[in-house]
């Protein structure tokens, strides 16, 4: 039932953007579009009620349990970032608005790269946090080792990810031929 509560919370996020988006652009009905998309949250909430259910009623913690706390954790950190960054896109699309920056080249991408790393970071503490929430409450009467499996691959998703920003400022991304440095996102938007 986790597994597929979790893909109902993923299907319902894209379609609460879409139809959000859509309200706001293409039926010019911005507060009512805006209403839409702060529902998103309730999903997560939906979901972290019914995994702690799920444990408090004596389910063993597996797999899926881990998933849902490291999909909450993506979602905490990189939610309102991807609902911010289509709602740009879809501005510039259906709205005549400007065009978005993109992540840039050089030293702004390589910035650009460190601040999605610190995202990852939030994410996976948040992670972290609800897996050794789960780990304390199942106690030694469970077993507890699928959790601290996926506690090592929410750490192994913040090294790689460093890994990722470090390759970005060691061997920087260069522009295209006869384009110069493109600004940053918060350069271009001062």
């Amino acid at each position: 039932m986790i597994v597929a509560l979790i893909i109902a919370c993923e299907v319902g996020f894209w379609v609460l953007l879409a139809a959000g988006l859509a309200l706001r652009y293409l039926a010019r009905m911005p507060r009512l579009g805006a209403a839409v998309l702060l529902c998103e949250p309730l999903l997560e909430l939906v979901l972290l009620a019914v995994t702690t259910l799920d444990l408090k009623n004596g389910a063993e913690p597996d797999w899926k349990h881990g998933l849902a706390a490291l999909y909450l954790g993506y979602t905490v950190a990189y939610g309102h970032y991807t609902v911010k960054w289509l709602d740009g896109h879809a501005a510039h699309r259906l709205a005549g608005g400007p065009k978005p920056a993109g992540a840039g080249y050089g030293r702004a991408r390589a910035v650009h790269e460190w601040k999605l790393w610190v995202r990852t970071v939030v994410g996976a503490a948040v992670a972290l946090g609800l897996l050794q929430g789960a780990v304390l409450y199942v106690g030694g009467a469970g077993d507890v080792s699928s959790l601290r499996a996926w506690q090592l691959g929410a750490l192994r998703a913040v090294g790689i990810h460093a890994l990722v920003a470090v390759a970005y400022t060691v061997w920087p991304k260069r522009a295209p031929a006869g384009a110069g440095e493109q600004p940053s996102p918060t350069q271009a938007r001062r």
